[in-house]
């Protein structure tokens, strides 16, 4: 597991890249915030965590599955993920900050990226209908400008 990276990773650079094109100016992985966050908007009191469906236990989802061997040491691992997520939202919540969590499934596809442009839209003050002419989306591969 030394080699899972917990920074950079390629749905955090999706996310990055949206926000940038939007006009959003932020941190990276805040030191001074409860689960060091992978995007920091402090301009709009907003925190961003992109999670993997396998590692933080994205349920519904088809990548959220369990390894068959040394069952037990993984549920213990992955459920415990799932509950300090929780617990650093919380903690992020009680001192003011809007928590947007952003599901590695979710990047991928053109309805599911709009949806989440969507999201992100919603942190200032511009509307979604704004957005729609800076981002387009194609039907098959995602992003197209």
């Amino acid at each position: 597991m030394s080699r899972i990276r917990g920074k950079d990773t390629k749905p955090e650079m999706v996310v990055r890249s949206l926000l940038h094109r939007m006009g959003y100016r932020f941190r990276l992985h805040g030191k001074g915030l409860p689960g060091r966050p992978d995007i920091v908007l402090a301009r709009h009191k907003t925190v961003v965590f992109v999670h993997g469906c396998f590692w933080h236990r994205h349920r519904g989802c088809r990548n959220c599955t369990t390894p068959t061997h040394r069952r037990e040491w993984w549920l213990k691992k992955l459920e415990g993920n799932a509950a300090r997520d929780s617990r650093h939202q919380t903690a992020l919540k009680e001192l003011g900050w809007r928590v947007l969590v952003i599901w590695e499934c979710e990047l991928w596809g053109a309805k599911t990226l709009n949806r989440v442009t969507h999201t992100l839209s919603q942190i200032g003050p511009r509307s979604a209908s704004f957005w729609a002419g800076v981002i387009r989306f194609d039907s098959g591969q995602g992003r197209t400008n």
